[in-house]
């Protein structure tokens, strides 16, 4: 149910960038899936068996192709699922195996398997950290945990657990950071350590954020209503971190919210993205593909109070 919610979360930043018009999937008569262009050209052949459900001629939408599924009689990648290609055919990358599928988006970036190691790509498929280590987690507030020398072991739930080798932490440029002395709220604990703030600014970026911080104690009371113990003012805290900036195929700042410890779990619905001139908020919840900050908040706000009145006894009550 996480991995459904977590994908689904991501879904509407997919779904940002500009229409693209010219690609579409195509069925071979052994059901194998490639690509054509608008002129019925072949840009990739039918080589894929994919899982998930897909019409013939159904258009391509996002910045890259995404193939769910394996070639015919190929030898498995371990950790590897499905295939990325670029809009004119060349292969990018495959996406780590995460849960029942590709691997998801957080923090602008998702993990991707070279030879056995793991890396990270943007939304285009540009390699962002390269694939050095053996295991690395997704990116929470700007840091990853990594491991080298560890390996995968089944558990008695039928999941996987990550054993043995040696641990540490990434930045956002796949650094190995080391952890410091905590001195401000600032830092950012890990497993019980403190990092350095991930995070840097221009003054447009902090105008920016600045306007997050206008609504701080309502998207606060918002983002808590439904939590299930009773928390302090101070443990009701939220943050706002620009986690991508534009680039090709996406004109958009894009801000995260993170609860009390700075975590973001990828199904909270506080996603939000600012136009690369600042002047326009919107919110990508995982049920919009973008709307007007001012009408989502609206909507989030009926939507908290009726949640309130039907549980009387919620612990973390709506200001007034």
């Amino acid at each position: 149910m996480d991995k459904i919610l977590l994908f689904l979360s991501l879904m509407p930043v997919l779904f940002l960038s500009q229409a693209k018009e010219g690609l579409k999937y195509f069925k071979s008569k052994d059901s194998l899936v490639g690509i054509k262009n608008q002129d019925g050209k072949i840009i990739i052949p039918a080589q894929f068996r994919v899982y998930s459900f897909l019409k013939d001629g159904e258009p391509v939408k996002e910045e890259t192709i995404y193939f769910d599924g394996s070639k015919p009689n190929e030898v498995s990648e371990k950790n590897a699922w499905g295939y990325v290609y670029d809009r004119k055919g060349n292969f990018l990358y495959r996406p780590f195996f995460y849960d029942n599928g590709a691997d998801y988006f957080a923090e602008g970036v998702r993990r991707f398997v070279k030879d056995g190691k793991i890396g990270f790509v943007d939304r285009n498929g540009k390699t962002i950290i390269e694939a050095k280590h053996d295991f690395v987690s997704p990116f929470n507030y700007g840091y990853a945990a990594f491991c080298d020398g560890c390996d995968w072991e089944k558990t008695d739930d039928e999941h996987k657990a990550i054993v043995g080798g040696t641990w540490g932490i990434i930045n956002f440029k796949g650094e190995i950071v080391q952890p410091l002395q905590k001195q401000s709220e600032k830092e950012v604990e890990i497993n019980g350590k403190y990092y350095p703030s991930p995070f840097q600014y221009s003054e447009k970026e902090k105008t920016i954020l600045q306007f997050f911080q206008k609504y701080k104690k309502q998207l606060s009371d918002v983002y808590y209503v439904n939590h299930y113990n009773r928390l302090s003012e101070n443990e009701k805290k939220v943050f706002f971190e620009i986690v991508e900036r534009p680039k090709e195929n996406f004109p958009y700042f894009q801000i995260d919210t993170y609860d009390n410890k700075k975590m973001n779990s990828g199904s909270s619905r506080f996603h939000f993205i600012v136009s690369e001139d600042g002047n326009h908020v919107y919110a990508s919840d995982y049920d919009v593909e973008k709307m007007p900050f001012e009408k989502w908040l609206k909507k989030q706000t009926k939507e908290a109070e009726k949640f309130q009145k039907e549980h009387p006894d919620n612990p973390n009550k709506l200001s007034k």
